[in-house]
């Protein structure tokens, strides 16, 4: 459940910094946003509150600021295999800087977070350029991460990991209602990748279940690539549509696609309604199984569901609403913001261990459905 809940974690902090995103030519306005973030699926619930604010100098240079906090419970099919509900808390912490410089902005970042057995560090910087009376944007960055891995309960355990990430974007104004992005990213991940806790299956006839389990083992280094396409189209009547493409490939053989449409409809002068779908596929890992023929069958083992053959799919709906001037005057714009995903998941070999009645491999293939829930006020100054 370890790679999901991150995964959520990302998409409410993503989320909360899309109205942010713009081009190169001007720094963003000063603005704050606090936001209440919460999933629940597959036997864990994460939640917890975020503050972002930023504030502008002398039209040249912007300072950021964030928490964020993760409240942990979790008694999902992983942990409940092979160990108890357990909770836990994770405090991250951000601060950002951006100059502009004519139409060149160039920013830095730092992000720290911290959790009882996991702690993380990542630096990264950047660098836009727009061109061609602003009709053209290229925007290129670059981030190091370090993290530090432990282990609840075992204090001589300590294992390090290192993430380095590139990325390159064109962007470009293709008529007064169309705007298209192509990227691409490159990361190398080396050091201890897995889950300390977490047990790959095999097959033992000497014990009543028919299976036993030992701890996973990955390899120590993991190259990914991925493409991206994207497509705004705006529409004459105060709307927009939106389309997403992303494709991932690794080194440790999985390839993925993404592919995301949203539809954004100005409701009156103070509304602001979107909806969109999304659907994922991926295939697995080389040295994945549900269930190896017997203990160390080979040098690679992996059980987490993250890495196995799975699909998922995603609706979400949400609402922007504008508050009159006069409720909060202190503030130049306020809005509140409420959106609503729903996922669903479903694994292709990845079987439900608590299905005790069937025989050994033969278990129901395992899915979940998840909601995730952000509430969140901007207030600009």
């Amino acid at each position: 459940m370890v790679v999901i809940n991150r995964l959520m974690r990302g998409i409410a902090a993503l989320l909360l910094l899309l109205p942010l995103l713009t081009t190169a030519e001007v720094l963003q306005p000063d603005r704050l946003d606090v936001m209440y973030h919460s999933y629940d699926g597959g036997g864990a619930t994460i939640d917890g509150p975020s503050v972002l604010v930023r504030k502008n100098i002398a039209d040249t240079v912007s300072i950021s600021a964030g928490y964020y906090v993760d409240m942990v419970s979790s008694a999902s099919i992983d942990v409940l295999a092979t160990a108890s509900e357990y909770s836990e808390e994770r405090t991250e912490y951000s601060i950002g800087l951006d100059y502009l410089h004519d139409k060149t902005l160039m920013s830095l970042g730092y992000t720290s977070s911290t959790e009882s057995d996991y702690e993380a560090e990542t630096v990264s910087a950047g660098v836009s350029q727009t061109f061609f009376g602003d009709l053209t944007t290229l925007s290129m960055g670059l981030s190091f991460g370090e993290n530090l891995v432990g282990v609840n309960g075992n204090e001589d355990f300590s294992a390090s990991a290192k993430n380095y990430r590139y990325r390159l974007s064109l962007s470009q104004v293709l008529t007064k209602s169309l705007i298209a992005v192509v990227s691409a990213e490159s990361i190398i991940d080396e050091g201890f990748l897995n889950n300390p806790y977490r047990q790959a299956r095999y097959k033992d006839s000497s014990v009543p279940r028919g299976y036993s389990y030992q701890s996973e083992v990955y390899p120590l280094t993991r190259n990914s690539d991925a493409f991206s396409v994207r497509g705004i189209y705006y529409l004459p009547w105060r709307a927009s549509v939106r389309a997403d493409a992303r494709y991932h490939d690794d080194s440790w053989g999985i390839s993925a696609t993404n592919i995301e449409l949203r539809y954004l409809h100005t409701v009156g002068q103070d509304w602001l309604v979107e909806a969109k779908y999304r659907a994922y596929s991926q295939s697995q890992a080389d040295f994945y199984s549900d269930l190896f023929p017997f203990r160390d069958a080979q040098n690679f083992l992996a059980r987490d569901k993250e890495l196995s053959e799975f699909s998922s799919n995603s609706f979400g709906l949400g609402v922007t609403y504008t508050l009159p001037e006069r409720w909060l005057s202190i503030f130049e714009k306020s809005t509140v913001n409420l959106y609503w995903d729903n996922f669903q998941f479903d694994y292709d070999d990845f079987r439900n261990v608590l299905d005790s009645e069937a025989a050994v491999g033969e278990e129901s293939l395992y899915g979940f459905d998840a909601n995730v829930i952000r509430l969140y006020f901007s207030f600009w100054y």
